[in-house]
């Protein structure tokens, strides 16, 4: 079993994760409502067309040796001081590289611009280096109230910044600097702060052994950033900057929702996998109810946002983002998904099988790529989009199958345990659809009746029949909060 002790500090992390994500998502929505109104889909696209420049480099920076820190029980200064050396190195390398390339970069994407901007906003990668040691020292000790008020202020101010100059017509440059900031104000505060300082040392040995571990997780990485930006590069080539800004913004809302939950559980997840790895029915347990909580509460949030997406798009953004409505409902058919996939994809690694990890990463993203560019060069959108949900979807069942070998939690059993709430969620969406289809309202009426109905009809079966996935949510909500009485015993028992 896990040791008291750990378990604290994991429910302590999760509530302080819980804050700073729910606190960050908060801020980003209302970011997002903001500068949907004041900058353009192709400012959007302008910068969505270099996410897959900067993504590949964050993973050739860190390079695996982040997972590696984590993974290895007991690191010492000299591991964490090569570490910070390598880290400088090749941010350095990169950013050199990405500075020279941006010319030939601009004339691929056809757009002038791209060249200045992917020039400053390469600085973010000089600047990630020097905070990826301490921001690992603290996950490591799962320390995450730091991170959580870290986080939650440098939302605020790079919000703050950005929206007085996408006011001021900075148009692309704001959210140059929005991302600018956002790497900034966390490094110079873990700097001073934490008042780590690399020894004078480089250590090979160190090096040799983390790379043992590290190698694989940063070609996991690299392999499995690829595939998910290609999409946005096949977008800007094919068609056009305004385009991809549509479905950058179909992208970012899905994601906003469906990694909510998922990210708080797997932020304070990995580090404690790490703990009990030798465990494997403590781990089984563990995966269990984190995949059971999480489903829970995102499989119905899904289907609001799928049956909602008119009204909340038009309220939110207005009209002028209506076409990126039918991506954002086909990108959350595959969020049932992307929600889950992780709470068993970093058991994998977090058991030190890092090879692992790669080798079928390598086999899910072939064959997602594959799904995504035929079904784009075949289809267009429509087709990339159910490239996506196939890639997805994929990844998921992969991910079960191999939890139920290297874990021996099974994977008939994984889908029987999510098999209620999965039903629940479904009728409840059907019950909502039908009753807005019969009454037919107007648009903001007919979304908050089906609002309404769904959540009516889904606390009615949780209060009802109590399933477990119901009673371990319930853990989330802090004690002194509980008024129930009769739930909180069995949640305790």
């Amino acid at each position: 079993m896990a040791e008291p002790g750990l378990k604290q500090k994991a429910a302590k992390g999760v509530v302080w994760t819980a804050l700073q994500r729910y606190s960050t998502m908060f801020i980003q929505f209302v970011s997002g409502v903001i500068l949907a109104r004041l900058l353009t889909p192709y400012d959007y696209g302008c910068i969505g067309m270099l996410t897959i420049f900067m993504s590949i480099s964050e993973a050739f920076i860190e390079g695996g040796f982040g997972s590696a820190l984590i993974q290895k029980k007991r690191p010492t200064q000299e591991d964490y001081s090569t570490i910070f050396y390598w880290n400088l190195g090749v941010s350095l390398l990169m950013y050199l590289i990405l500075f020279f390339a941006a010319p030939a970069i601009a004339r691929f994407y056809k757009i002038p611009l791209l060249c200045n901007v992917l020039r400053v906003q390469g600085l973010v990668l000089l600047i990630y280096a020097f905070n990826i040691v301490q921001r690992n020292q603290l996950r490591k000790k799962l320390n995450f109230k730091i991170l959580s008020l870290v986080s939650v202020s440098t939302s605020l101010i790079a919000l703050t910044v950005t929206v007085i100059m996408a006011y001021q017509g900075f148009g692309v440059w704001a959210l140059v600097t929005q991302n600018l900031l956002a790497s900034a104000i966390p490094a110079l505060v873990f700097w001073f702060y934490i008042r780590w300082r690399p020894l004078a040392v480089f250590s090979w040995k160190s090096f040799r052994e983390l790379f043992s571990f590290g190698f694989y997780m940063f070609l996991t990485s690299l392999v499995d950033r690829f595939s998910k930006q290609l999409s946005g590069l096949m977008i800007g080539r094919i068609y056009n900057a305004a385009t991809l800004g549509y479905y950058s913004k179909a992208l970012g809302t899905e994601r906003l929702a469906s990694h909510s939950i998922s990210q708080v559980v797997m932020s304070v997840s990995y580090p404690l996998y790490a703990e009990v790895q030798d465990q494997k029915k403590e781990l089984m347990n563990i995966i269990r109810r984190m995949g059971m909580t999480i489903a829970y509460v995102t499989f119905p949030l899904m289907y609001l946002l799928m049956l909602l997406a008119r009204p909340l798009f038009i309220l939110l953004y207005s009209e002028r983002w209506l076409e990126s409505i039918p991506y954002f409902q086909v990108l959350c058919f595959a969020g049932f998904a992307a929600c889950l996939q992780s709470v068993n994809f970093s058991t994998i690694s977090a058991m030190g099988k890092s090879k692992v990890t790669f080798t079928w990463t390598v086999i899910k993203r072939a064959i997602g790529l594959c799904a995504m560019i035929g079904g784009l060069l075949i289809w267009g959108m429509k087709g990339l989009l159910g490239g996506v949900i196939v890639n997805t979807w994929f990844s998921y069942f992969v991910n079960i199958g191999l939890v139920s070998k290297h874990v021996g939690y099974k994977w008939s059993r994984q889908l029987l345990d999510l098999m209620p709430v999965a039903i629940a969620a479904t009728v409840a969406a059907g019950i909502s659809y039908g009753t807005g289809y019969l009454l037919n309202l107007p648009m903001y009426w007919d979304g908050a009746l089906k609002l309404v109905v769904y959540l009516a009809v889904y606390a009615g079966w949780s209060l009802l029949f109590r399933p477990e996935a119901f009673r371990y949510s319930l853990t989330l909500i802090p004690e002194r909060f509980r008024f129930w009485d009769k739930t909180k015993k069995e949640v305790e028992q």
